[in-house]
């Protein structure tokens, strides 16, 4: 079955390892080409990310240096992924290709410059979370004591996002600032967020939470995390199964998909340890729900809801 996958930190492992490491081959990735294709991946969404602690002068070259990465390492080398820049791209997908798009965690990299975030634009980021745990100019995260809710530069970017039609990602926000985000996004995605009332994890979101998602018609992307998925941190696909389980009963069984962050974790779901293995979610999933609920949740949840023109 074709999945797409709303998360990953390929970008940050390629930028790391400063050109020694083939994204169509190496074990060090997660989701390698290699591995995308043996798990029927459709589409990979590759976050760009930036540690907090990088000084804030060079934050934004780092994230052209993910994205050259992007271009160069995961494009350029393996001519069967294609780039995602358009929502109408997906329907454009031929068998076999894989499609590649490019998202933001966290807008530490642009500080308070809008042309920055133009620039990254215009390269191809089609979903924007504001912060990652820490606060920034925009928002607090979901590691911020103060919780306090967005910015006034933090509703302006929602508003650009809203204007140009990209996401907004609430998977690492604090409380108050999704709350801000649910009033202002025409556009809300949870990109990798499991349930809180499974997983008392602050980067879990609580019930009222994915009820209010739902309601407006924004889509929830289940991670394989094991800390956001039980409380000891060992967990099976049975076990992030629950949490897809409870989404449903919540109302959202037309609104759940997935989002691995591969490549952004070092311990992993038994069975569920790279993409190479997507499948045994899915095969796991089609013992408890019909093949067309499978197939919501592996893709067409999320193809359902590209914006429109």
């Amino acid at each position: 079955m074709k999945i797409i996958d709303l998360h990953c930190d390929a970008l940050l492992k390629l930028y790391e390892a400063k050109g020694n490491l083939s994204y169509t081959d190496s074990e060090e990735l997660d989701t390698n080409f290699n591995r995308l294709k043996k798990g029927e991946i459709m589409v990979q969404c590759y976050a760009v990310f930036i540690y907090p602690e990088m000084k804030s002068d060079e934050k934004f070259q780092i994230a052209l240096d993910q994205i050259d990465y992007f271009y160069n390492e995961v494009l350029a080398k393996n001519p069967d992924m294609k780039h995602i820049k358009d929502w109408e791209d997906f329907s454009r997908l031929q068998e076999g290709e894989i499609g590649a798009m490019l998202t933001l965690e966290g807008v530490d990299a642009i500080g308070n410059d809008f042309q920055k975030l133009r620039i990254l634009y215009q390269l191809g980021v089609r979903s924007i979370g504001l912060t990652w745990n820490n606060a920034n100019l925009a928002a607090d995260g979901a590691g911020e004591p103060r919780g306090a809710g967005l910015t006034t530069f933090g509703k302006e970017i929602v508003q650009f996002n809203n204007e140009h039609r990209i996401l907004t990602d609430v998977s690492h926000l604090c409380e108050r600032a999704f709350w801000d985000v649910i009033e202002l996004a025409d556009y809300p995605i949870a990109s990798h967020s499991n349930a809180r009332a499974i997983c008392d994890h602050r980067r879990n979101l609580y019930d009222d939470q994915a009820k209010a998602m739902f309601a407006k018609g924004g889509r929830i992307h289940v991670v394989y995390c094991p800390q956001f998925i039980t409380a000891d941190g060992n967990a099976t696909i049975s076990d992030l199964i629950k949490h897809i389980d409870h989404f449903c009963s919540l109302g959202g069984i037309k609104q759940i998909g997935l989002g691995s962050d591969f490549d952004g974790i070092t311990t992993k779901v038994k069975g569920l340890e790279d993409s190479s293995t997507y499948q045994n979610l899915i095969n796991e999933l089609l013992k408890r729900y019909t093949e067309d609920e499978v197939k919501g949740f592996a893709y067409q949840n999320f193809l359902n809801y590209l914006p429109k023109n």
